[in-house]
């Protein structure tokens, strides 16, 4: 199995939808892996440090795990199939272990917030290469190296992007295919700052409806 750590968040250029980039600790592998915008924004709050003023979904699960005296060990994403990322929960009762499906997505806002290992199955990135869902990591031209300067954030592109200050595809790139652009991304931000200012303001306009719901 490959330790992997989070690199970071971005957008898919055609569809916008968020991509959750991980890359593996000890080397260059990048796995992008599209998930949904409310995941992306409980991944994000974690890597932006933001605090929230009651807990959400992944802070509760994890405190009713702590409350029951069970340790989450790690997660793990062990299958690819038909485009689809499945993981596992590795959870310590007592002297046992038990394993609970779940989605990847789902077990890497658990991971950060419980600072336990994030593993990827060998045969996992073996079958991404394959289907062509693990890109290069080179970018293509000088005018795209530069654009991947950018920090990726999907928070906070979606917050640009519902504003109509999203950036498109600058003309003269090739048309990428859709994670090449994600893999460089990471490996060209993953240690820049994240763009906080406009996660937070998207956190303001919610909570109204969080107030409701807690």
């Amino acid at each position: 199995m490959v330790v992997m750590h989070v690199a970071g968040l971005t957008l898919d250029e055609q569809t916008k939808a968020p991509i959750l980039v991980l890359k593996n600790v000890h080397g260059s592998e990048v796995l992008p892996i599209w998930i949904g915008a409310m995941e992306a924004m409980a991944i994000s709050v974690v890597l932006n440090e933001v605090a929230v003023p009651r807990p959400l979904t992944h802070d509760l699960m994890l405190r009713t795990l702590e409350e029951s005296g069970t340790v989450l060990l790690g997660v793990e994403i062990v299958a690819l199939q038909e485009g689809t990322y499945f993981a596992v929960l590795s959870l310590g009762v007592g002297e046992s272990t038990h394993r609970v499906d779940c989605r990847p997505s789902d077990a890497v806002a658990l991971a950060l917030r419980a600072q336990v290992p994030i593993l990827v199955h060998d045969h996992v990135l073996e079958t991404a290469l394959r289907e062509n869902l693990r890109p290069s990591t080179e970018p293509a031209t000088e005018e795209e190296r530069d654009r991947l300067q950018e920090p990726a954030d999907a928070a906070a592109e979606m917050v640009r992007a519902s504003r109509g200050m999203g950036k498109g595809r600058p003309s003269g790139l090739r048309p990428a295919n859709k994670a090449t652009d994600v893999a460089s991304r990471a490996a060209t931000s993953s240690d820049e700052p994240q763009d906080d200012e406009s996660l937070a303001d998207m956190l303001r306009q919610m909570e109204p409806d969080i107030k409701t719901k807690m």
